[in-house]
């Protein structure tokens, strides 16, 4: 199933990126200002792309751009949000595989079937990190303590992709660490570093600051692969547990978007992801560039969320 993923993010990838160019001019858009909104705090993954995304978006896009914070429900009020919007390109939802578990888990009244897939620009990075000056330095360290006491982990909100991770790797590796869960990375970052968990996962952005101070380490990312630019860090996999995850990062907005809408986003996400000084930004995050245009993204995230319901199902999390 995991390997069935991957492929089908690699093939999309590949396809998605031939043809990149740059444009001279915004393209005309039919909105002054357009609305990003995400389910993420205040310095969350998803809070932190978009804001950083919207100071480029302008040049390849006419408009001005706004992040908003909705939260509430693991994302099922920022999805709710988003599905009772015009359909016109004026207001889109950061799409993360947390809308995905949600919908399964939670039930809520909107899911992401009421909402129309854009377009994808990433694949981020989850990893497992912990604070420098702990005793905790490798993820067979985290393991051998959590054989022994009981302890606590943090991820971000219970229907998260992180939150799964963590469940996977407590599963793979025989434990029964407690999991505490957060709406934000900041809060989860705090309780790693005043050793309330013994490690937090998430995003490397969320992270950056602590990182960059040597206040944090990581331990090991859940990639299939090393990641490129850390490249001494290892994967939970070469670590002696088998799960792997990836995470998706793009838009969606509210089903019925017109085709000069869709056609525009396509092209100026193309431009965007090649923005030299972007590209520069999004691989210090280390954020992989995984654009799939609109035409293939719906099959992605379905696929996505078939998977996901499978796994699910079969871990008795849903019926």
């Amino acid at each position: 199933m995991r390997k069935t993923l991957t492929g089908f993010l690699s093939a999309v990838l590949a396809l998605g990126l031939g043809t990149l160019s740059l444009t001279a001019e915004p393209l005309p858009y039919p909105h002054k200002v357009v609305t990003l909104v995400t389910h993420s705090s205040p310095g969350g993954g998803s809070d932190l792309l978009l804001r950083q995304l919207s100071k480029y978006l302008g040049k390849y896009i006419g408009a001005t751009f706004v992040v908003e914070n909705v939260h509430g429900g693991s994302g099922a009020k920022a999805m709710a949000r988003v599905a009772a919007a015009p359909a016109d390109g004026s207001v889109f939802y950061a799409a993360t595989p947390t809308y995905i578990h949600t919908s399964l888990l939670s039930k809520p009244s909107v899911t992401y079937k009421d909402l129309e897939p854009l377009a994808n620009l990433f694949a981020d990075s989850e990893v497992i990190y912990t604070r420098a000056d702990g005793p905790l330095t490798s993820l067979k360290d985290v393991i051998d303590r959590a054989k022994k006491e009981r302890v606590r982990w943090g991820a971000s909100n219970p229907t998260s992709l992180e939150s799964q991770a963590a469940e996977r790797l407590k599963r793979a590796a025989g434990v029964d660490a407690t999991l505490v869960t957060h709406e934000g990375g900041g809060e989860i970052m705090l309780n790693v570093l005043n050793g309330t968990f013994d490690i937090g996962i998430g995003e490397i952005q969320e992270i950056r600051s602590q990182l960059d101070a040597g206040k944090i380490r990581l331990l090991a990312t859940f990639n299939p692969q090393r990641i490129p630019e850390k490249p001494d860090v290892p994967t939970v996999k070469e670590s002696g547990y088998d799960v792997t995850v990836v995470k998706f990062r793009g838009l969606a907005g509210p089903k019925g978007l017109p085709d000069n809408v869709t056609k525009l986003w396509d092209e100026a996400i193309k431009n965007v992801l090649a923005d030299p000084d972007y590209k520069a930004r999004y691989t210090e995050e280390v954020l992989v560039p995984n654009y799939i245009p609109h035409a293939q993204y719906q099959a992605f995230i379905t696929h996505f969320a078939d998977t996901t319901e499978a796994f699910l199902k079969e871990t008795g999390a849903v019926k």
